[in-house]
């Protein structure tokens, strides 16, 4: 058996809801070192899975130790770069979670790094192994929607910020609002199922309304809740955005809410093709809308844990030096779209790329 050994940088939500479990399930992922500033947020992933080795709170040490070949950089979004850049510089393999980091200048920094020292920097985009995204994606290419012209997709919830005040409502930590946490999902993954989709024109407003006084937000549940300070904290992001995209493959339109006073606004992706359209319900199955039979079609399948899917990809690139379809440079289209998008609500103009 070959093992990986790898380096967890990053103990916190995303790290033991996907990614240790997912290595825990990967024929000879090693993980040597988890490491987090909160030791006992490590110290929790060495006591449940089999195969981690240490705990630190220093990931440098991780760094220095010449048998650690990946570096999983799990951390909150501001740490993506300097984490990702220090391990790339210490002759690393990087997995870093979505999203890239928090502008598009520093992802194309990250990239350029990665490729500058030959070594392989995928991020975390984990739809793009989801059985129905692929499912899409390759009904797309082999003609089946005909010409997919436009996409609508609905990314919206009712009071549902999460951390108020604290790092997911600090743009300086964060990088932005629900736009940089949930559209960054539905946005890439729309790009992949077009085909490499390019950036041609778009324009989009954001809001920061729900929970201008903190103290009065008024909320059922809050995600992250372990992590506000409504007392001090800040809110300085977007709970809701809409926008509109053109591409040289189709047009875009979305409207996404962290929060909003309408329930059940609805978490899905419409794709119109003039031969067949389909709804995809977000993290779950499609349905197709057939044109030449008007046929309604609710196609069978399994769907396989997209995270050790994910994982497994990664380490296979990495032996096999193949870039593959979470590879940074397939994913800076989306970083472009995120920074062009929070530049034209703030500009209040449309941003064009022609």
């Amino acid at each position: 058996m070959n093992k990986t050994v790898i380096a967890v940088v990053g103990c916190g939500r995303i790290a033991q809801q996907a990614h240790f479990p997912a290595l825990s399930k990967i024929e000879g992922a090693y993980v040597k070192y988890a490491c987090d500033l909160i030791e006992e947020k490590a110290q929790k992933m060495k006591d449940t899975y089999e195969n981690v080795g240490e705990v630190i709170t220093d990931y440098k040490i991780a760094l220095a130790d010449p048998e650690v070949e990946i570096v999983y950089v799990l951390t909150p979004n501001y740490a993506h770069y300097t984490v990702t850049m220090d391990a790339l510089r210490a002759g690393k393999h990087v997995f870093c979670e979505k999203p890239i980091t928090v502008n598009y200048a520093l992802s194309c920094e990250m990239a350029e790094e990665a490729n500058k020292r030959g070594l392989m920097l995928n991020i975390g985009v984990c739809n793009r192994f989801h059985k129905s995204v692929e499912m899409l994606e390759e009904m797309n290419r082999n003609g089946e929607f005909g010409n997919i012209y436009h996409v609508y997709c609905s990314f919206r919830s009712f009071r549902s910020i999460p951390g108020l005040g604290g790092a997911f409502t600090t743009k300086a930590q964060s990088g932005g609002g629900v736009l940089i946490d949930w559209g960054v999902h539905f946005l890439d993954l729309i790009l992949f199922i077009l085909g490499g989709a390019k950036l041609k024109t778009l324009t989009a407003d954001a809001y920061c309304e729900m929970a201008k006084d903190m103290k009065a937000y008024k909320y059922e549940g809050m995600w992250a809740e372990d992590t506000a300070d409504i007392e001090n904290g800040t809110n300085d992001v977007d709970d809701f955005i809409t926008g509109h995209v053109r591409t040289d493959k189709a047009s875009i339109s979305f409207n996404g809410a962290w929060a909003e006073n309408v329930k059940d606004g609805g978490m899905f992706i419409d794709f119109m093709g003039d031969k067949c359209g389909a709804r995809l319900q977000y993290g779950g199955k499609f349905t197709l809308y057939r044109g030449d039979t008007l046929e309604t079609v609710e196609p069978e399948y399994e769907i396989d844990d997209m995270y050790r899917l994910e994982d497994e990809a990664f380490i296979a690139a990495v032996k096999s030096g193949v870039k593959g379809r979470c590879h940074i440079d397939n994913i800076l289209e989306s970083a472009k779209l995120l920074d062009g998008l929070y530049a034209s609500a703030e500009q209040k103009k449309e941003i064009s790329y022609e």
